[in-house]
């Protein structure tokens, strides 16, 4: 039978149609493979190092609660760890322990006597990457904390300001520190509510008078890239000597009017600093 015009039109659309079908099925067969294989050769994106914070004399882990959770929401695994107080030597060691235990890069962050903790910690630790020192102790080898607070020209008055109270078990002369109450505020976080204040007075935890004077070990800024944060109006460390310390351990150095608690009154730009050190 004579074909009609109307399947005569239909037949030549059926062939361009399977050719069309036929080259995309060809450039899908050979644009999966050549995906995959740059998936394959594809660097895996770098770990998050583990944020380990660490507070200092008369308090806890609790002054970084606002930093951990912004750090959490950033998907990092922060550790807010412990610090004994018990003493220098003491505190580096206990820390040292649980650096031990953390696999994968760490960014090590240390408050006050913490900083002093951290810089004898992390001494020979390959995963510690990065340091940050906030309003904190960046020690140098044979160096004590009460030398340490005259860098610079500073002078602290923390030391007129104590309750001194024994403790079982302490060494011959060594007891507790602990603000006087009366001159916590002022001291310690005259930028927080008086409220607030009065609760970290009456809750805070002593620290064993011989830190003072215990000589730090070799630093670990010599060999690790550090973060210092200074708090311009700090009345427990002189400005001053965080200024000189973060020089001498060539700190990339942020400055921020706030008392010594800067993490708890400035907790965003304190976190921005460990995230920089982070990277």
């Amino acid at each position: 039978m004579p074909t009609t015009p109307a399947s005569g039109r239909r037949r030549p659309l059926r062939i361009a149609l399977a050719l069309v079908g036929a080259a995309a099925l060809t450039a899908v067969s050979v644009a999966l493979p050549a995906a995959a294989i740059e998936s394959a050769h594809r660097p895996a994106p770098a770990p998050k190092p583990t944020v380990v914070l660490v507070h200092g004399a008369f308090a806890d882990s609790s002054g970084w609660n606002q930093v951990t959770e912004r750090l959490q929401k950033r998907g990092f695994t922060v550790l807010a760890a412990s610090n004994p107080l018990r003493g220098l030597t003491t505190d580096a060691e206990y820390m040292k322990s649980i650096l031990a235990t953390i696999e994968g890069p760490i960014v090590l962050v240390g408050h006050s006597y913490g900083g002093a903790v951290i810089t004898n910690a992390a001494t020979g630790n390959p995963n510690v990457v990065s340091l940050v020192y906030v309003a904190a102790y960046a020690l140098d080898a044979g160096e004590r904390l009460i030398d340490a607070n005259e860098l610079g020209g500073g002078h602290s008055v923390l030391g007129d300001h104590l309750v001194i109270r024994p403790y079982p078990g302490a060494a011959e002369g060594d007891a507790d520190g602990y603000i006087d109450p009366a001159f916590f505020r002022e001291l310690f976080a005259a930028d927080l509510p008086k409220k607030d204040t009065a609760v970290m007075a009456a809750s805070q935890r002593p620290a064993a008078l011989q830190a003072l004077f215990t000589p730090s070990g070799e630093p670990a800024w010599k060999t690790i890239p550090s973060w210092y944060i200074v708090a311009s109006k700090d009345n427990t460390i002189p400005p001053q000597a965080e200024r000189a310390m973060a020089a001498r351990a060539g700190s990339k150095t942020t400055e921020i009017r706030s008392s010594h608690v800067v993490m708890m009154s400035h907790p965003g730009e304190v976190t921005d600093v460990i995230l920089d050190a982070a990277k």
